[in-house]
């Protein structure tokens, strides 16, 4: 058994490394154990929102040199409509994924996280293993996954990370950090009833120098594509699209115009995918075991926010450990993702009605000023009374006059 450690995260990815880094700050011990190894890539927009870039110049996590590139706020494509709105105050970051997770782990390194790459979890190790249980069992016997005990309180020791549960990584705290498809979710019995409608995404680069310093939205028939700058001679491409299988260049078709962009240019990347985005589990801390990150739920990439929601709930997790209680992280947990599952749910309902996506690139195209407000709000710059009674209702108006 390795040496008991404060927190155990499970998952290596940027909210995992966020928790561990923010909880070395605290003055705690963290050990992540993650079954891959770096450099991790994932499907992602890639762009980060101001708030997230604050977010991460307090956890003392920075980029190298000529890594990333600025961007200072969105513009919407529907056709022939165009709506631009800026940040109110700082701008985004555009960053490839392998770069922010190189700079995380190099932070993390930095403040002595205890990093475990190609180590894989195999289940929770019960506080007090049970005659019969993996812990009680004979070398070289084989065990499987262990699954949360129909008790609502889950004392966790940590995790077993072989499969015969021989090796114990024992921690005071276990952090699911493990994505979409959380197996720590599943083990704490907090695993929500699968979705009804699903949605995928999928990204490619391309090596072509950035032509504008907005992040663009192109909205198309059951399709959108997200365009991010993240070098000064790569953009990122996502494209997000509901139901069934898709091929990126068969999205990409949705969209002549970016399409003609892009003609010449040459893929700087494989073709990464996720999905189905939506997840909802029934809790996000049961005992001593808690969800952050995509694992702690995930509604859709719409608004381009998760990691800046991930660095949030970060946050809130490590000062919910420090006074010893999480259910103060519950709560916070659903106060930081209020907001940003409003809007995307509001987003989600516009892209399946076209009439209404039109109205609404439009209203937005027509109120450059009440789109750059709404933007701020967005990004946690501005508070959402900022919005006002006048820009409510300017905004009611021209959806209704568009």
């Amino acid at each position: 058994m390795a040496d008991a450690t404060d927190l155990l995260v499970i998952g290596g990815g940027p909210a995992g490394l966020a928790t561990a880094i923010a909880a070395r700050l605290a003055g705690m011990s963290a050990r992540v154990v993650e079954r891959s190894r770096p450099p991790i890539d994932k499907a992602c927009g890639e762009g980060l929102m101001p708030d997230a870039v604050a977010r991460l110049g307090e956890l003392g996590v920075a980029l190298a040199p000529g890594e990333g590139w600025r961007f200072r706020g969105i513009r919407y494509l529907d056709g022939e409509t165009v709506a631009e709105g800026v940040f109110p105050r700082a701008g985004g970051l555009g960053v490839r994924r392998l770069q922010l997770h190189q700079a995380l782990a190099r932070r993390a390194a930095e403040l002595g996280v205890d990093l475990c790459w190609g180590v894989t979890a195999h289940g929770l190790a019960p506080a007090e293993p049970a005659p019969g249980s993996p812990a009680a069992r004979r070398p070289g016997a084989a065990a499987p996954e262990a699954s949360a005990p129909p008790a609502a309180k889950l004392l966790a020791a940590g995790a077993y990370t072989d499969r015969a549960g021989l090796e114990l990584a024992a921690a005071r705290w276990v952090i699911g950090a493990d994505g979409l498809r959380s197996r720590v979710r599943r083990w704490a019995g907090l695993e929500g009833p699968p979705a009804r409608r699903r949605r995928f995404g999928v990204r490619r680069h391309f090596t072509c120098r950035p032509w504008s310093d907005l992040v663009e939205v192109y909205w198309g028939p059951g399709c959108e594509a997200y365009v991010t700058p993240v070098g000064p001679d790569e953009v990122g491409v996502a494209m997000l699209w509901s139901d069934g299988k898709a091929r990126f260049d068969d999205l990409l078709a949705h969209f002549p115009g970016l399409a003609t962009r892009l003609d010449g240019a040459p893929p700087a990347s494989r073709d990464r995918g996720a999905g189905p985005l939506l997840q909802r589990p029934r809790g996000v801390c049961r005992g001593n075991v808690a969800l952050v990150g995509d694992a702690s739920g995930y509604v859709d990439a719409i608004t381009g926010e998760g990691l800046a929601v991930a660095l949030h709930q970060s946050a809130a997790l490590i000062e919910a450990l420090a006074a010893g209680d999480l259910a103060r992280y519950a709560a916070r947990h659903r106060r930081i993702g209020r907001l940003p599952d409003n809007m995307t749910a509001l987003l989600l309902a516009v892209e399946r009605r076209p009439w209404l996506r039109h109205r609404m690139v439009r209203a937005l195209a027509a109120e450059p000023a009440l789109f750059s407000r709404l933007l701020g709000i967005h990004a946690r710059v501005l508070p959402p009374a900022r919005l006002g009674i006048d820009g409510a209702l300017r905004l009611v108006y021209r959806l209704v006059t568009a």
